[in-house]
């Protein structure tokens, strides 16, 4: 099929803590046979902060930020299978589902692919007059890359037909174990840029950790920390690119994840990060958040922290042999039950049955 996707950039990872989940999940499905255009505006500097050249794959339309612009990319839209709007695109958002629901043929498949839906849900459940609020009721699907049940529920309460989830995963082609790099040698780091609803949870989980352990290294790698007072053995790095996040994941001790303020209070929202981590074989640290156990297992694949003051205490008894074996157990398990190859086929799927019931579907509208 001819899926038409609608984001905010599979070519930079700056600002765009999506890139990886669309790299993964839309690669394998041309594997699978489609044939992917992807739809980019060029907005926020991230094409002046690339990681990635255009694919094989895929074909990537970069088009400006102007509603001349909008209007063309919208019109391509009648030549796709599949229509894809997803969410936190930056510009035009309305416009985009508003205008995407029209161009669409009547056969194709209309989905909007929410990869912030705790966000998305607070936005629009206010506002019955929303343009996503309106357009739920001509989707086919709503797809969540994290949410679970609550978010299932919320959606269909909205007007959704369908809500499913698929879930981040990993990559093992780009994310995988690599050489140390005496970069990033530490004995936690954590990446992610500051963001208001995670910037208290990194200060719990990360800060007071790096200030009750002073005699270990930690590292602060992501966008938008320079500003932010932190004890004296905690290095900022910046920007990370994804050709270094191997590396960053494998030389520390460890890695810690952070949930950011809706997704850890949503539950069941492994961030890209977790599998990345795991991948690269990291001993994963995590904040605690519920359906964790859907997908590590505490203890023997990931370690769970309740506060910082658990996250020092992890540090204090973890053993270079400990890190290491909970890193292998936890890429072991990633291999095996989370990765995009696997989540694609769900996608692929769920297309494929929903052409095969689109006359029933059709008659019933």
């Amino acid at each position: 099929m001819k899926i038409f996707f609608y984001g905010s950039s599979l070519l930079s990872s700056y600002w765009n803590g999506a890139a990886t989940y669309y790299r993964g999940l839309l690669r394998e499905l041309a594997a699978l046979g489609h044939e992917i255009t992807f739809y980019e505006p060029d907005a926020f500097d991230r094409q002046q902060h690339r990681d990635m050249e255009p694919p094989d794959w895929a074909r990537v339309v970069v088009y400006d930020a102007t509603e001349d612009a909008l209007r063309r990319v919208v019109a391509e839209a009648a030549q796709a299978d599949v229509v894809v709007k997803a969410s936190g695109v930056g510009v035009f958002d309305d416009a985009l589902i508003t205008g995407l629901v029209a161009a669409a043929r009547p056969d194709a498949i209309r989905i909007f692919w929410d990869v912030d839906a705790p966000a998305t849900l607070a936005e629009i459940q206010p506002q019955p007059g929303h343009p996503l609020r309106r357009a739920l009721p001509a989707l086919d699907y709503v797809l969540t890359y994290g949410g679970g049940p609550p978010v299932v529920a919320a959606y269909e309460a909205l007007g959704a037909r369908r809500c499913q989830p698929v879930y981040n995963a990993l990559d093992p082609t780009t994310h995988h174990p690599v050489p140390p790099d005496p970069r990033f040698a530490a004995d936690l780091g954590f990446l992610g840029n500051r963001l208001p609803d995670r910037e208290a949870r990194v200060e719990e989980f990360f800060l007071r950790a790096a200030a009750a352990r002073p005699l270990q290294r930690f590292l602060l790698g992501g966008s938008g920390w320079e500003q932010k007072s932190r004890p004296a053995n905690v290095a900022l790095l910046g920007h990370v690119y994804t050709r270094d996040h191997n590396a960053f994941n494998v030389t520390p001790r460890a890695v810690l994840n952070i949930a950011r303020d809706s997704m850890a209070a949503t539950g069941y929202s492994p961030a890209t990060r977790v599998f990345e981590a795991c991948g690269a074989g990291a001993c994963l640290i995590t904040d605690a958040w519920t359906g964790l156990g859907q997908f590590l297992e505490e203890g023997q694949e990931v370690l769970v922290a309740r506060d910082g003051r658990d996250v020092a205490e992890h540090l204090a008894a973890l053993t270079p042999e400990r890190a290491r074996a909970i890193g292998e157990a936890a890429r072991q398990r990633v291999l095996r039950d989370h990765t995009y190859a696997l989540r694609a086929v769900e996608v692929d799927r769920l297309l494929r049955a929903h052409r095969a019931m689109a006359p029933a579907l059709d008659a019933a509208r």
